[in-house]
């Protein structure tokens, strides 16, 4: 299907690229979003891509709604190929273009108590669904159900499993866990239905960082790295203790 406009209310749009999720689609999603933010406009107050669509919130009064109409049909003839162009991001506020990150993660015991759920659901050993995850490069699809919570995607066919059937009253904040064709970090404890397969020290939402709380962005590309329980509590401690920039993730 062809781009298309709908209105939410008085001061928002939103863009839809299509009817299903596809990283392709996604990909026009991230394309519009970046020619959106290069032409930058006054009056709008926020932009939140999702899996296939684009919504823009804006002030009316400060932002003509046709004009912003046409801006963003425009951008919606932006090709994913150029968002390639501009380079990787700095990982900091102002970076331009993706960013690939490198994230550590301790799997297994009581930071993935489901890995040997999925190990037998699946026919794998537990050592097979590591190699299996660490392999795959994830893209972030979008950013939601809690602030900073990255869906990530899409894993092997033979890795995806249906969400437990009795969702866990608190999932531990961190944890990295999948579902369907999606994985996920937890950047906080909550309720959850997602196998946990391990945890991460790296911190996914920063409620001091003002500027930009969400280590991740829509269009950014995830690998995981595993780590042992020691390396863990490391790397945890240097994390609680800022000694470790957000940057440090980033893949070289």
């Amino acid at each position: 299907m062809s781009p298309r406009l709908l209105a939410l209310g008085d001061g928002a749009l939103t863009l839809e690229f299509g009817d299903r999720i596809d990283p392709a689609l996604n990909a026009q999603v991230i394309a519009a979003r970046d020619a959106l933010a290069a032409l930058q406009l006054e009056g709008i107050s926020d932009v939140v891509p999702a899996w296939r669509s684009l919504t823009v919130h804006f002030d009316p009064l400060r932002l003509d709604r046709e004009l912003l109409s046409r801006h963003l049909l425009e951008c919606a003839q932006a090709k994913a190929q150029e968002l390639a162009l501009a380079g990787p991001r700095s990982g900091i506020p102002g970076r331009q273009g993706p960013t690939r990150w490198r994230i550590p993660v301790v799997f297994g015991d009581e930071f993935g108590p489901d890995l040997a759920a999925v190990a037998q659901a699946t026919g794998r050993s537990e050592a097979q669904i590591i190699e299996a995850l660490c392999a795959t490069d994830l893209r972030v699809f979008l950013i939601g159900f809690l602030p900073g919570f990255p869906y990530l995607g899409e894993l092997p066919d033979w890795l995806r499993l249906p969400r437990l059937a009795t969702p866990r009253a608190a999932v531990p904040a961190n944890s990295l866990a999948i579902a369907g064709a999606q994985a996920a970090i937890y950047p906080w404890q909550s309720p959850g239905g997602w196998h946990l397969l391990g945890r991460t020290p790296v911190r996914l939402f920063d409620v001091d960082n003002v500027g930009r709380p969400a280590l991740l962005a829509p269009g950014d590309s995830v690998r995981f790295t595993p780590i042992a329980r020691a390396e863990f509590e490391r790397l945890a401690a240097a994390v609680a203790a800022r000694e470790i920039e957000p940057a440090a993730w980033q893949a070289q």
